[in-house]
């Protein structure tokens, strides 16, 4: 017999990761909509070509990593393996700046990279993020990086820091890397093959290798992007960092970080947590001004991130957080409490909007609370024939183990206001 299992680079999410999953999805969406921001749901796949033009063609994602295939129609499609091009394709599509001078898009959704598979990173990942369109002012560069630090705080993340930088706008970007190749040629044969390849055609991605010789050669050799940027694009960068000093938003400048995809220009960050250790980005994000004209729109200014949810999720487990779930769980002791017990969960599933699991094995007392702790319940209800017969539950806070005689006419008051 087949002996079929997932592909590599995919994993299946089971019903008790599940719930992990959905709280998270949940608490991301409810943040970003707490900014003002709505959420957005684009195709699984895209013409390749959106991809080439908006990532960048010389690349890893286009060149090494994309799912690409030519359909029946002769049409060459690609699965996502990131949001923004997307996005910004949509936006154009639908003149959703005609609806709106600033648009502020979330979304929550799967993508695609042949990657090597390595923990906290799949070929079949997730992703959250946030694009705010139309702003081209330095407190949008702040709400976003706001609204990033914001979600992980949420998470009890700990030892967080903005890594931040300033590319600089398009224009001053030719000379710089023409100065930055000068510079690097007489080292070339000291950089790894991936570098010798970049400084001849994406020069500014050698700042992305994580090779520890390549970044001595760096350290020592390169000129910094940042030393070139135009008095006007310091301001920027300036307000953009005195307002998150402002409100309190933990920041290092970064004169290295240039982020890896073409379309970035002016700020660049990074969300950090040193719990994950040296492989310690949970998010990245920036400023993509030139973007949506580059995809056959008009000149929009726009700025974003976008975060895997494999890697957040293993910051919670680094740090111990953890997604509190309103479950409760009744335990009912005997058939004839059977009938009582389907009927008073119903009306709590209705009027309190809490998750209500109900024993249907008829296990013993201690079995049925056994399995409200492995189910994480944050109360148990237990209904017996003396239950019955007083018309009262005993509610029992699993954690302190507290326990409350409740009527069974105020248990829906009773849960409405825990």
């Amino acid at each position: 017999m087949p002996n079929y299992k997932t592909i590599k680079g995919t994993h299946d999410l089971l019903p008790g990761q599940m719930d992990k999953w959905r709280e998270v999805e949940s608490q991301c969406l409810a943040i970003t909509k707490q900014f003002g921001y709505q959420e957005i749901r684009t195709p699984v796949f895209e013409s390749t070509e959106l991809f080439q033009r908006g990532i960048g063609s010389d690349t890893d994602i286009v060149t090494k990593e994309m799912y690409s295939w030519k359909d029946q129609g002769g049409n060459r499609l690609t699965l996502k393996p990131e949001l923004t091009a997307p996005v910004a394709r949509a936006y154009i599509q639908h003149q959703m700046g005609n609806q709106n001078p600033l648009q502020r898009l979330s979304y929550y959704d799967t993508l695609f990279r042949r990657e090597r598979p390595q923990k906290g990173r799949q070929r079949q990942f997730y992703q959250f993020g946030a694009e705010a369109i139309g702003s081209p002012h330095p407190e949008q560069d702040a709400e976003i990086i706001s609204l990033a630090y914001t979600i992980y705080k949420s998470f009890n993340i700990q030892n967080m820091i903005v890594k931040l930088n300033s590319i600089g706008s398009a224009e001053i970007r030719p000379a710089y890397l023409s100065h930055l190749r000068n510079t690097l040629q007489s080292k070339k044969q000291k950089l790894c093959n991936t570098c010798k390849t970049r400084l001849e055609i994406n020069a500014l991605r050698i700042f992305d290798c994580k090779n520890q010789s390549c970044q001595e050669i760096l350290d020592t050799h390169a000129p910094l992007i940042f030393h070139s940027i135009s008095e006007d694009d310091k301001r920027h960068f300036d307000t953009v960092m005195d307002i998150l000093t402002s409100t309190g938003i933990p920041f290092e400048h970064d004169k290295k970080l240039v982020r890896g995809l073409d379309y970035y220009s002016h700020t660049t960050f990074e969300v950090t947590s040193q719990s994950l250790g040296s492989q310690d980005a949970l998010c990245g994000g920036g400023r993509y001004d030139g973007l949506i004209q580059q995809l056959g729109g008009k000149y929009v200014p726009a700025v974003g991130f976008a975060a895997g949810v494999e890697r957040l999720l293993l910051a919670m487990t680094k740090n111990n957080a953890a997604v509190k779930f309103p479950l409760v769980y009744m335990l009912l002791l005997g058939e004839q409490v059977i009938k009582k017990g389907s009927e008073l969960v119903q009306e709590l599933r209705k009027t309190t909007g809490k998750t209500i699991v109900m024993e249907t094995l008829r296990r013993s007392m201690k079995a049925q609370m056994r399995e409200a702790g492995r189910c994480n319940a944050e109360y148990s209800i237990i209904l017996g024939e003396n239950e019955l017969n007083s018309r009262m539950v005993v509610v029992k806070h699993m954690e302190s183990g507290e326990q409350y005689e409740v009527p069974f006419s105020d248990l829906s008051a009773w849960f409405s206001v825990k």
